[in-house]
């Protein structure tokens, strides 16, 4: 009899301890110093005991939350947050157990992502590490997502909100502070930034690995990423995605902000329609139709002798066709050619921010668009390109003579040519084509921008071809939709 109550007593206690060791459990992105998505319905998980109650108690609401979690031991719920202010709590409680957020602000939360300029970090950025001991921003946080990658998406995830200074600010992203930092200032409400990046990776390790498989373009693409030795990061479709994206879903944003490229430029005709495939899936994973605004890449000579960085940068410029996305250029703030990380983050998370202002703020500010193409015309052996974003005019650097353009007849030889401002418009001319048809700019890897936006916009003309780009050089012409297209296509039949 007594060895049967012991067995019983046993039991009891194996069934019992699993629930009273910690049984509330949260993915990484909650915690205390968080900052949560304003005026919204957020999602809010994590796991416990299976059949147990879950109640959830905020400090700016009457309203106790309740759910039930579910026989894989997971439970979801929704709860309202107020306008942009704090410092609030949030308590969540199972059975006895209660498990407490403390100071928490509502307001902005954008995630930050892509490869090592994304990744630099204020301690190496020539604009970041001599003001480290100045700043303390109270109002902002960061959660930085520490290096992992897996074959399978992961729950959980890695990381903890910290507060905008010393040691957490130190080794944070640069161009995603000064982003922040931008919109902190500007709307003066709390701003949250999630810093997921991993130098070298390219973009087809930030989506699924389905999403590359079912595409033949771009599994072929990513066989070939998989086939350079990168011992400093994953090359594999879907490693990243898995361990510092799908831990994230699908936690509320404001939007998303970009810089990578440099790891694809060896297959640039894919890289649009892989782009397309990464936003909308994150679109979909975090349930918005989140802005998306990214960074062109910059001016760099490590390419080699080819156009990869020119097709890319002109892959990254028709990328614009998706909704609700930007592109900044950061060209003029290159000081070395040779080297893939311009040391001056400041101005790029300002530019995106300045972007981000304007298009998901509707904030009248000074504009972060570039200059883009709007239509051509040919007349009298010279090519007139008129521009949009360039309401108060055109103009070289420092009044220089303006380079970068170069012309074309039907023989599909491009010659430099000479440019002339008259507001928004250049015309260009060479005495060696008669009869122009195409012409482009700055049309080299490491090429420096010299066509600029008068001082009040200070936007510099983004890389890409004013007609259309050579598939092959000097062979075969690939034209985008643009003035005289009929006639280009029977040129190039």
């Amino acid at each position: 009899m007594l060895a049967i109550r012991n067995s019983i007593l046993i039991l009891l206690f194996l069934t019992i301890t699993p629930f009273a060791m910690g049984q509330i459990r949260l993915p990484a992105i909650f915690s205390s110093n968080m900052v949560i998505q304003q005026n919204a319905e957020i999602p809010i998980w994590g796991w416990a005991g299976p059949t147990q109650d879950i109640q959830i108690q905020v400090s700016w609401d009457t309203i106790v939350v309740q759910t039930k979690v579910s026989n894989t031991s997971m439970w979801k719920a929704t709860i309202k947050t107020p306008s942009a202010g704090g410092p609030h709590t949030i308590s969540i409680k199972a059975g006895t157990e209660k498990k407490m957020l403390e100071n928490v602000l509502s307001g902005d939360v954008w995630l930050c992502s892509g490869q090592s300029n994304m990744e630099w970090n204020m301690d190496v950025s020539a604009d970041g590490k001599p003001y480290l001991e100045q700043i303390n921003d109270s109002l902002m946080r960061l959660f930085q997502v520490p290096r992992s990658a897996a074959s399978t998406p992961q729950m959980k995830g890695e990381g903890n909100w910290n507060l905008c200074s010393g040691e957490p600010l130190r080794w944070f992203s640069a161009v995603a502070y000064y982003f922040g930092k931008t919109l902190n200032t500007e709307l003066k409400v709390p701003i949250g930034l999630i810093h997921s990046s991993w130098g070298g990776t390219p973009a087809e390790v930030w989506v699924p690995q389905s999403m590359i498989d079912s595409d033949s373009l771009l599994k072929a693409a990513a066989d070939k990423q998989c086939d350079i030795d990168r011992p400093w990061c994953p090359s594999s479709p879907g490693m990243a995605y898995n361990s510092m994206i799908a831990p994230l879903i699908p936690f509320k944003l404001a939007g998303i902000i970009w810089y990578q490229g440099e790891s694809n430029v060896d297959h640039p005709y894919s890289y649009k329609l892989l782009m397309e495939k990464l936003i909308f899936n994150w679109r979909k994973d975090f349930q918005s139709e989140l802005p998306f605004y990214y960074v062109q890449i910059a001016p760099y000579s490590g390419y080699g002798n080819n156009m990869n960085g020119v097709l890319l940068r002109e892959q990254q410029s028709k990328l614009l066709e998706v909704p609700e996305t930007g592109m900044v250029i950061i060209s003029d703030v290159v000081e070395n050619v040779k080297d893939v990380h311009p040391r001056y983050k400041k101005p790029v998370g300002e530019r995106l921010a300045r972007l981000a202002l304007e298009e998901t703020y509707h904030f009248k500010t000074i504009s972060a668009k570039s200059p883009s193409f709007k239509f051509m015309k040919i007349e009298n052996g010279k090519i007139k390109i008129t521009f949009d974003n360039a309401s108060n005019g055109l103009k070289s650097k420092e009044g220089k003579e303006l380079k970068g353009f170069i012309i074309a007849g039907s023989d599909k030889l491009f010659y430099l040519a000479k440019a002339t401002i008259i507001n928004n418009t250049v015309t260009i001319y060479s005495p060696k084509v008669k009869a122009p048809v195409a012409v482009r700019f700055e049309w080299t890897n490491d090429a420096l921008p010299s066509l600029f936006l008068i001082k009040k916009a200070y936007r510099l003309l983004h890389s890409e071809p004013m007609n259309g780009q050579l598939n092959k050089i000097n062979k075969t012409i690939r034209y985008s939709s643009l003035t005289h297209q009929k006639n280009f296509n029977k040129m190039a039949a």
